[in-house]
């Protein structure tokens, strides 16, 4: 049995969304997961994006977002969703909603999601925001 403590849980946030890596090998004897928590305020994009050698699973926890796919593909993500993205699948999430969106992500195998929070991060926000017609923030 492995109980993680509040203390020993890492939080990163950019642009307001804030991903709370609840289990992962930096806190755990498990080499076979990540499991994050990810609030996204309303207006705000996590930017399209690919694991190529992760798949990832995300619950839909609160709120309602928008899943951005691959070829400018959208879909409605609402609390209660499930979605499966294969190894190299582009996603990313739009908050379309007016409350936080909160889902629970599970990514096998693990990824260390700092570089998630690096650089490149506002010029994927700036592309999809053109992308969707949204005013920039």
């Amino acid at each position: 049995m492995e109980l993680i403590r509040h203390g020993e849980i890492h939080s990163f946030s950019t642009n307001g969304i804030s991903s709370r890596q609840l289990l992962n090998p930096e806190n755990s004897a498990s080499a076979r997961v990540t499991i994050t928590e990810v609030a996204v305020p309303p207006d705000h994009i996590s930017p399209r994006h690919e694991h190529t050698t992760s798949e990832q699973i995300w619950v839909a926890l609160s709120g309602t977002a928008t899943l951005l796919l691959a070829n400018n593909a959208t879909e409605i993500f609402r609390a209660g969703d499930v979605v499966r993205f294969a190894d190299g699948d582009t996603h990313g999430v739009h908050n379309t909603g007016a409350e936080p969106f909160i889902y629970m992500s599970v990514t096998s195998p693990p990824i260390d999601f700092r570089q998630s929070y690096g650089e490149d991060w506002a010029e994927n926000i700036a592309r999809d925001r053109l992308q969707l017609n949204v005013p920039k923030k």
